[in-house]
């Protein structure tokens, strides 16, 4: 696991838009590694060639004793591999580490796979979001609110 900085905007942006009808821009990506609440890590494969190519990444956001998911995404062609697995476990030993008790996040319903591995991580529904996930061509869908006790 690596840190994420203002320099890996562009890739952050590129594997977003892979797993989300409406991408966030790199302009978007490049503030909010730079703000002090938001929390960035990413998954690295290095090739033998010294090439660094960013697979995935979790940005997470903190205040008080509460912290947000914000994203989490991998790449399409790396997918199924544990990869989403391995980053919400380091951002929750991170946020485990900063003393936050609560963390929340909202996910589509319809990614059986997201809901899957947040409720095995011992992430509890409760409640939605009407409207929150814009659709095109067709009407805003409803996100899933999680909430996981970390303390």
């Amino acid at each position: 696991m690596v840190s994420i900085s203002g320099a890996d905007a562009d890739s952050l942006a590129e594997i977003h838009g892979e797993g989300f009808p409406k991408p966030w821009l790199a302009s978007d990506f490049a503030a909010l590694v730079q703000n002090r609440s938001v929390g960035a890590v990413g998954l690295r494969r290095q090739s033998a060639f010294g090439y660094s190519r960013l697979l995935g990444f979790v940005l997470f956001r903190s205040a008080a004793d509460e912290a947000e998911i914000l994203s989490i995404a991998v790449r399409r062609s790396h997918r199924g591999r544990g990869h989403g697995r391995l980053l919400m476990d380091e951002a929750l030993r991170r946020l485990y580490r900063e003393r936050i008790r609560t963390c929340f996040l909202e996910v589509d319903p319809d990614n059986a796979a997201a809901v899957s591995l947040y409720r095995s991580l011992g992430f509890a529904d409760v409640g939605t979001r009407k409207g929150y996930y814009q659709r095109q061509g067709a009407p805003a869908g409803a996100a899933l609110v999680m909430r996981l006790e970390l303390q």
